[in-house]
């Protein structure tokens, strides 16, 4: 079996494993090898041809091509090397990957060290278990924008979407935009599950009704959908009888939820986080297993791609460290834990001595409340939080002495009077 030895793998060719790379070679490592099982660099982003890309990190609102673009071009620029086409069949803790495409067959890879960069897929209807026969016109979201924006293919023309993911949403502008009718977006919370700004901009401006609380009881049709039945949830998002409304339509699109791709971390022995269904990292990004760093959404679902740059930046500067040998030891490891009202948090392991970037998901949508870190340590005001978006938080830790502090926990606190809140 042909083997091949790099400093740094890469598995995946989205805007994260590019910024790993660009930032692995701006280390000084010379043999950096991107691996991606598409046919173009750029992940999933050369499909999202909507705007709203790089506004935080180019303060340019691109879209996704040309975001992409920005960093396809350093890549060839640097003359990093890349594999498309090649599927990753197993990684080890040995940072060894096995692999394969039509051109070279099965290969061998040993890396010095490996970024994980897999990104996420979509949640399916069997992951729902929606009642009903298996017509055609059932899609995720994902798909279908791959059949509009790169294939040239309507999917439909009478379209319900369930799930109000950011996908979701925009492809409901873009499908009201090629001439389909998009019914509803039918969302089981009582809250959206994109951004605001896709709400405001996807929907309301093309007047799509968007319910709340409601959910798809059954799918209509033997050949292709014909109708979905819809219904009004509970609390504990059971669909309430008497409620049921029967919405005639040619599709329906699921929007409801992407679950991080770790399978092949999974292989490699890495400590997975329940809370993410990502790798436990810690704030170099690298996983439980050393060696391995991992970034983007593979570790958690992100809101904008800038946060994912920004994390595979981080992991691909101390893949190349830990490469070359240069990456130390930490003086101090303190665990975080997951306090009140937050859902996910990363990373998982910080080491104090610098400034610090969490990225945090709550539970429930709250208003007037404060960012904790331990009791008191660091604290930040917030007007309101929500599920849907994502903060991400920059502590500075320089000056502080956490030497005997194992563990810290993150909360969010309801800020209950005026002087609190000052």
């Amino acid at each position: 079996m042909r083997k091949i030895r790099v400093n740094v793998a890469i598995i995946g060719a989205g805007p994260g494993g590019l910024a790993a790379a660009l930032s692995a070679k701006r280390e000084g490592v010379k043999e950096i090898l991107i691996l991606d099982r598409g046919e173009e660099l750029g992940g999933i982003l050369p499909q999202c041809i909507h705007n709203g890309f790089g506004l935080h990190r180019f303060k340019q609102d691109l879209t996704g091509p040309e975001y992409a673009q920005k960093f396809i071009d350093e890549v060839k620029k640097r003359k990093i090397k890349v594999k498309l086409k090649t599927i990753v069949l197993k990684i080890n803790k040995r940072r060894e990957i096995l692999a394969t495409n039509a051109e070279e067959g099965i290969f061998k890879i040993e890396a010095g060290s490996l970024v994980l960069a897999m990104g996420c897929r979509e949640r399916t209807r069997a992951m729902l278990h929606i009642p009903g026969s298996r017509p055609a016109g059932i899609f995720t979201a994902g798909l279908a924008q791959q059949w509009v924006n790169l294939e040239g293919y309507l999917p439909g023309k009478e379209v319900v979407i369930l799930g109000s993911g950011d996908v979701g949403l925009i492809m409901a502008r873009r499908l009201t935009l090629e001439g389909a009718k998009v019914k509803a977006v039918v969302e089981v919370m009582p809250y959206p599950g994109g951004l605001t700004r896709n709400v405001v901009q996807c929907l309301q401006d093309f007047d799509i009704p968007l319910l709340l609380k409601h959910t798809v009881t059954s799918i209509h049709g033997k050949d292709r959908v014909e109708a979905v039945t819809i219904a009004k949830v509970n609390s504990d998002k059971e669909p309430i009888p008497g409620t049921e409304k029967l919405i005639p339509c040619d599709t329906l699109l699921l929007s409801v939820g992407l679950i991080p791709e770790n399978e092949l971390s999974s292989l490699a022995g890495i400590k997975i986080d329940s809370s993410t269904g990502g790798p436990v990292v810690d704030e170099r990004m690298q996983t439980s297993v050393e060696g391995i760093f991992a970034c983007g959404n593979v570790v958690q679902i992100n809101d904008l791609v800038d946060y994912v740059s920004y994390q595979g930046e981080v992991a691909g500067k101390n893949a190349a460290l830990y490469a070359l040998g240069k990456l130390g030891f930490p003086k101090r490891v303190i665990k975080l834990k997951r306090g009140r009202n937050i859902h996910s948090l990363v990373p998982q392991i910080i080491f104090a001595q610098k400034n610090v970037t969490l990225f945090i998901r709550v539970k429930n949508p709250e208003e007037k409340v404060k960012l904790l870190l331990g009791e008191g340590i660091f604290q930040q005001r917030k007007p309101i939080v929500r599920p849907n978006q994502m903060i991400r938080w920059t502590v500075p830790f320089d000056d502080l002495k956490l030497d005997d502090v194992k563990e810290l926990e993150v909360s969010v606190r309801k800020i209950k009077n005026v002087r609190e809140s000052i």
